[in-house]
């Protein structure tokens, strides 16, 4: 009798034992699928969110050349139109062997002024974004035609126009130059980046010419006219625009008083 209970005994302790093992078993599976999952859930917004900023950077980096190719073309088509004004008018003079038959204009005016033009166009936006000041004055197309409008108007005055001496042609250009400044732009970056532009773009064509790369006729600002600088300053401000209005899909970086 003694022999049997003590068997009985043991048996009862061995299947409580292997019970706990099992409990313990399943227990450290069931906490392995609880850290699994979790784990999962924490890694998976990483992705998502590392797939989100990949897609940004993808979208903003087409977006960015996509305005530069749509402001180069128009830099393009603006240089060879006004140009093509000043020479049919004895304005700007160039050697007989760097003209093409394409609008008669050297084929090297369109490439720089489409490339100057993509620079400009982007800068601005890129300028407003930095100090904080994104620009709000009149922002939409309609008002960018009539800047660009404008522009064509000064510069064809400049071609046009008769005056006694270029001094007071100069004037009138820097006045209407300023004009368009204050009615389609307003900003102090506009202002200052125009001004750059007009006497960055006033050295290179300065050199330019001393190099006999082409002329003015009646030079009175050393070897150029004196109101060219506000043909640069006017064409700086528009193109400016333009580059801002293309750049109205990418959010700015807000004023911080």
């Amino acid at each position: 009798m003694p022999r049997l209970e003590n068997c009985a005994w043991s048996c009862a302790c061995a299947a409580r034992g292997r019970h706990k093992t099992q409990l313990g078993d399943t227990a450290a599976g069931l906490a392995a699928k609880v850290g699994e999952m979790l784990s999962s859930s924490v890694s998976s917004p990483s992705r998502s969110t590392s797939r989100s900023s990949n897609r940004s950077t993808l979208n903003s980096n087409q977006h960015l050349v996509q305005r530069s190719v749509v402001l180069f073309v128009v830099g393009a088509f603006m240089a060879l139109v006004l140009n093509l004004l000043q020479i049919q008018r004895n304005v700007t003079l160039f050697p007989d062997e760097v003209i093409s038959t394409l609008f008669s204009s050297a084929w090297w005016v369109p490439p720089c002024c489409g490339t100057a033009a993509a620079v400009v166009g982007l800068l601005y936006p890129c300028i407003d974004s930095h100090l904080g000041e994104p620009h709000k004055f009149k922002r939409e197309w309609a008002s960018v035609m009539r800047c660009i409008a404008v522009f064509v108007g000064i510069n064809h005055a400049s071609a046009k126009l008769d005056f006694a001496n270029n001094i007071q042609l100069s004037l009138t250009l820097a006045a209407l130059s300023l004009g368009l400044w204050w009615t389609f732009d307003r900003s102090r970056s506009g202002l200052g980046l125009g001004i750059t532009i007009a006497f960055v773009a006033t050295l290179i064509t300065q050199f330019l010419v001393y190099n006999g790369v082409y002329q003015y006729t009646s030079p009175d600002f050393l070897y150029i006219r004196s109101w060219l600088p506000c043909i640069f300053f006017s064409g700086g401000v528009t193109v400016g625009n333009i580059g801002r209005q293309l750049a109205m899909g990418i959010p700015e970086k807000p004023h911080s008083d």
